[in-house]
């Protein structure tokens, strides 16, 4: 989005915020809910991915960024007073809680109190691994830097194209570009190719935090779509795994891998 005049059409509080709803854009159940600053609330609608507020470190918080779940934004709304935003979002992994679960509205109130009624999805310390840097996003590839990790995300891929190619086109965006063929895809991945290497050159001339980060993005862009594809020929992303493997005479790293499914 090149012209921002909506941005000043939004009511941010004293403090230059605003409260944002992430709810799932097929069900409908509220996952989260965060604050947002004029840049984040940017960066939201430019890159389709949920980026935050966090008034305790008083950054920018990428959604996913520790954890690896992070979020597509489908669509963006602002109510009628205009100082509230919901996110339509896909939560990668299926979790947007810190505790491991789905949601972070995990409690209802009963008559003998507050009662957790969802189950822990993944246990916490497994998805926030010990971090040997400060740098965020560093953290995010150490925490997933694990061949389970690497699987487990691969794999929830591959299950989540073939239930996509299946699916109402309206209802994903995935659906969609299957809807549209495989030339629809084959541009997405043209599109994103082009955007890594103007990403990659920006973070060669000044490498600071926005560029890299523009430069993670676009790479993960790059790999989602061609995984789409991948998905179009039903194809398992595991053989790109093995191949790689075979390629480097990491024999048990195929074996390693097979043994997590």
């Amino acid at each position: 989005m090149n012209n921002l005049q909506w941005l000043d059409e939004v009511k941010f509080n004293e403090q230059g915020l605003i409260p944002a709803i992430a709810q799932h854009h097929q069900t409908g159940r509220i996952l989260m809910v965060a604050w947002m600053n004029r840049e984040a609330l940017q960066l939201t609608a430019e890159k389709n991915r949920g980026v935050y507020f966090s008034r305790s470190r008083n950054k920018l918080w990428f959604k996913g960024e520790e954890s690896g779940h992070f979020q597509t934004v489908y669509e963006i709304r602002l109510d009628c007073d205009a100082d509230v935003i919901v996110l339509q979002i896909e939560q990668q992994g299926g979790i947007a809680c810190h505790t491991g679960r789905e949601s972070c509205f995990y409690r209802k109130l009963t008559p003998n109190g507050w009662e957790i009624v969802d189950a822990q999805l993944k246990d916490p310390s497994a998805i926030y691994a010990e971090k040997s840097s400060t740098n965020p996003h560093t953290i995010a590839m150490n925490a997933s830097n694990t061949q389970a990790e690497q699987v487990e995300v691969l794999d929830y891929l591959g299950k989540m194209m073939a239930e996509r190619k299946s699916a109402d086109a309206d209802s994903s965006y995935v659906a969609k570009l299957y809807q549209k063929g495989l030339n629809k895809i084959l541009e997405k991945i043209g599109e994103e190719s082009v955007e890594t290497i103007i990403a990659a050159k920006d973070f060669n001339i000044e490498a600071h935090a926005d560029n890299k980060n523009d430069l993670i993005y676009e790479v993960a862009d790059l790999w989602f779509h061609t995984i789409v594809m991948l998905g179009y020929f039903d194809l398992d992303i595991q053989l790109v795994l093995n191949e790689l493997a075979r390629r480097q005479g990491l024999s048990g790293l195929v074996e390693k891998a097979n043994r997590s499914h």
